[in-house]
């Protein structure tokens, strides 16, 4: 039996397991040489991995998948070999929580967000992957001092947007919490030490508080005869943070920083120990929750009150059962062993319809970006708790709607909404339910949906379900119109659209865009999701492979872009050994609509359709030529935006940081501060194609302050 394993054995206590002691053997030689950041040997990362899926009471299986997580990632082994060796549960499992690495990804963002987006998929199945991907997440936090400082802001915000929140969805406190307080050490670490400072330093006088109420606890339990567990904890560092900033209050003025947690056999003890604490103590009005009769979404149960002190203070009682508190602190790692058929097996189910939702709502996600966003946004954010008339609870995420209410309810409900009742009183659609609200909802068989209410809903799934019906309602308009739109652009460029349409060369578009038909292509190009140039470039590159079509032809020449910072090329039609160059008045890119002026001796000059300048210059028709761009252009672009934004101290910090999260160089940058308190920025960067300057111009719009960002063209 090998040192690594006796030891992990001893620690928790556990019965020997050859296939346990197998994998410890196979992962230790796998990253035999490898070394982390910190000098030790990386085996000890998944052996820390493993450590915190024991201390979690998860199976063997977890714990082998746990001790193997990284292998495929970071050395020879595959998943092939994992699915011989083991099973194939266990196998499932470590590709669950790779990482994708051969694939085309623009950005490193994008590889990030599409690996997330796979480990959610996985979680569907097996919500263990998820677990081994926070003990992976925890232990990395753990050590992430010997990262640079860059990776430190990186990860330490990735965990707070992603992993704390996918900890708090789960139900598992213990790692929520130290999530987040290691995440706003390296975010914040003035505030983080300070606050931290503070609580060691009040640590006596709260020790004090704490003794003094418990013991007090304790006789009248007595009394009572009733049998409990009694602790006290301080509040932990990321709380306090919040609510100071919440709040906008100093640590002094934050006075709740004790909880103490009271742990009893039955229900029944619980409500009969809140009836005791608050005769002892005063209780502070709209401070009490029941979280017993009314559980959190992540199985959350317990009674909170705050109560004032004998000196003054305020402090906190939860009051619980001892399987309510193993569901506290462990979440679904508690309850994840279950039979198909039973009634457990059906409560798990309903605690995890969210997870459910959210992957049935990411196949009308047009991309990994939206898909996390939807992940902040609509599954991580703090919920509201209502009631429909036959007294069921649902959660909504804060700021939802009567309408997020119908969609629901089913889809047929929302579509025929017309009004909404929220405590037996008429309410506007876009009303923000608050929690407690009864709502009700007034329906018609001749209502529609309206395209208003996408400005309003708050949910995913309303905003999906709205999509999907002005789709099906316009698809057969908009299919005749996307295959007008292709026809008439494929005979612009000499082809007939029969040509084109190959079933072997649609098969790889269809792939590529999640579409299923020839229908689907042509209502998604009239709908406007894709444009016809991505559609067309494709088909006709297809078609010159397959008729071995010289483009050096005189038919369709292609034709060199050359200049400092970007290179490429185009196809100008009907042309020999015209010089092109580009219009710096529009500065075209790929992606851009656009059209050749043959100029008086210099050749060929490359405009945009909608360039402002060519249409003042009253140019001569006849002197316009097609042009177009090559397929899969490669080829950088320098391009000028401007930013207008709120004038603030570490503005350029974080634009620049935006920048470097892009990949995206700083060619030129130019900044000045406006009378009106706005900041006007111009800078040049490198892109690849209009999309790429899109997806640029989005993140950059993102940043808090920023009132808009656009393309310059002169």
């Amino acid at each position: 039996m090998s040192g690594y394993y006796q030891d992990f054995v001893r620690r928790h206590k556990l019965e020997y397991d050859a296939d346990v002691e197998k994998a410890f053997a196979m992962a230790e030689k796998a990253h035999e040489g490898q070394f982390r950041h910190s000098g030790e040997p990386f085996f000890t990362h998944p052996l820390a991995v493993a450590d915190i899926i024991a201390d979690l009471g998860l199976d063997n299986t977890t714990v082998i998948a746990g001790i193997l997580h990284d292998a495929v990632e970071d050395t020879l082994l595959t998943i092939d070999e994992i699915e011989q060796e083991f099973t194939p549960e266990i196998a499932k499992l470590v590709d669950g929580v790779t990482k994708l690495k051969n694939y085309d990804f623009k950005t490193r963002e994008e590889q990030q967000w599409e690996s997330l987006r796979k480990m959610f998929l996985a979680m569907a199945s097996d919500i263990r992957v998820v677990i081994i991907k926070l003990a992976d997440r925890l232990h990395n936090m753990r050590t992430l001092k010997y990262q640079s400082e860059n990776k430190q802001i990186e990860k330490a915000t990735e965990t707070l947007e992603i992993y704390a929140p996918l900890a708090h969805r789960l139900g598992i406190s213990a790692i929520k919490w130290e999530l987040e307080d290691l995440s706003l050490k390296f975010l914040h670490p003035d505030d983080y030490f300070e606050i931290a400072n503070k609580i060691a330093s009040t640590r006596v006088e709260r020790e004090k508080q704490i003794n003094s109420v418990i013991a007090k606890l304790e006789d009248k339990l007595i009394e009572m005869k009733i049998k409990a567990e009694i602790e006290g904890r301080p509040k932990h560092i990321y709380s306090i943070y919040k609510k100071m900033k919440n709040k906008n209050k100093v640590f002094e003025e934050v006075y709740d920083l004790i909880a103490i947690r009271i742990i009893v056999s039955s229900v029944k003890d619980c409500y009969g120990v809140l009836g005791l604490v608050h005769t002892m103590w005063k209780p502070i009005p709209l401070r009490f929750k029941d979280y017993i009769a009314v559980p959190k979404q992540n199985m959350y149960q317990s009674l909170h009150t705050t109560l004032l002190g004998d000196d003054g203070k305020p402090f906190e009682v939860q009051i619980r059962t001892y399987d309510m508190h193993r569901t506290a602190e462990y979440g679904i790692a508690a309850h994840w062993k279950y039979k198909e058929g039973t009634k457990a097996g059906n409560d798990m189910d309903a605690k995890l319809s969210w997870l459910r939702e959210l992957m049935e709502w990411q196949n009308d996600m047009k991309d990994s970006k939206e898909f996390m966003e939807t992940l902040k946004v609509d599954i991580f954010a703090d919920n509201v708790f209502v009631f429909t008339p036959k007294g069921d609870v649902k959660d909504f995420v804060n700021g939802s709607t009567p309408l997020d209410f119908a969609y629901s309810i089913h889809s047929a409900i929302g579509n025929k909404c017309v009004g909404a009742k929220a405590n037996g009183k008429l309410v506007p659609l876009d009303y923000k339910m608050r929690t407690g609200d009864i709502i009700e909802i007034v329906t018609s068989n001749t209502a529609t949906p309206s395209r208003d209410w996408l400005k309003f809903v708050k949910t995913t799934q309303a905003r999906s379900k709205i999509k999907q019906w002005f789709k099906k309602q316009l698809k057969e308009e908009n299919i005749v119109k996307g295959k007008e739109m292709l026809e008439k652009e494929a005979k612009r460029q000499g082809y007939q659209l029969h040509e084109l349409l190959n079933t072997d060369w649609l098969s790889v578009l269809y792939k590529r865009f999640t579409l299923n038909s020839q229908d689907d292509m042509f209502a998604a190009i009239g709908y406007g999701s894709i444009t016809v140039n991505q559609i067309l470039l494709k088909l006709i590159e297809q078609y010159k492979i397959a008729n071995n079509i010289d483009t050096g032809s005189d038919e369709l020449k292609i034709v060199k872009r050359t200049g400092k910072g970007s290179e490429g090329d185009i196809t100008v039609k009907g042309s020999t050994g015209l010089a092109v160059r580009f219009a710096k008045c529009c500065n075209p890119v790929p992606g851009d609509d656009i059209i050749g002026y043959i100029t008086r001796g210099r050749g060929v000059c490359v405009h945009t359709k909608d360039c402002k300048n060519l249409k003042e210059m009253g140019v001569d028709k006849d002197r316009l030529i097609d042009v177009a761009w090559v397929a899969d252009q490669t080829a950088s672009y320098n391009v000028e935006v401007q930013i207008v934004a709120s004038d603030r101290p570490g503005l350029m910090v974080e634009i620049s940081q935006a920048m470097y999260n892009a990949n995206k160089d700083i060619t030129a940058i130019n900044a000045h501060s406006a009378k009106n308190g706005m900041a006007n920025i111009s800078l040049r960067s490198n892109i690849t194609s209009v999309d790429d300057l899109n997806d640029l111009i989005n993140k950059l719009r993102n940043l808090k302050g920023v009132k808009d960002v656009f393309r310059v063209n002169y």
